[in-house]
């Protein structure tokens, strides 16, 4: 039961990572939370994939920085929040329980309130140069 489990997790990582791949064509798609996801479940699944994932330029340019320092652009943030709350609008549209849509009403809330306060907005420029100190960091290793 346990290698179905790591097998599904592996999958699942895939199909998030191809679906982050398509969110960088695709500015509709978004591309960070997606490949969030796949990291998460190629931890789950495998120290193999998570270390290979890892060492992708696709992981170090999208999701070290906010791994290692908790920040993100502010697209980023835009892009990841305006989503969920397109997604959270489809409930809170067709359910006519008012428990129901106060609880989406606090889960954006909260949403918003964790991303100004807890996660840094850096400037594209601030970032590349994190990312540019890490590839210089991880190459003198």
């Amino acid at each position: 039961m346990k290698r179905i489990t790591k097998f599904l997790y592996i999958v699942l990582g895939f199909i998030f990572l191809g679906l982050g791949v398509v969110g960088i064509v695709l500015p509709i798609v978004p591309t960070t939370p997606l490949l969030l996801l796949a990291s998460f479940f190629f931890v789950k699944g495998s120290e193999k994939f998570d270390r290979w994932f890892k060492g992708t330029s696709l992981y170090k340019k999208h999701l070290e920085s906010f791994v290692k320092r908790r920040e993100m652009t502010l697209k980023q943030k835009l892009t990841i929040l305006l989503t969920a709350d397109a997604m959270i609008a489809v409930p809170f549209i067709i359910l006519d329980s008012i428990a129901v849509k106060l609880l989406l009403i606090a889960v954006v809330i909260y949403k918003y309130y964790y991303f100004i306060t807890k996660i840094k907005t850096v400037a594209p420029e601030e970032r590349a140069m994190h990312e540019q100190a890490l590839v210089e960091e991880t190459s003198h290793k």
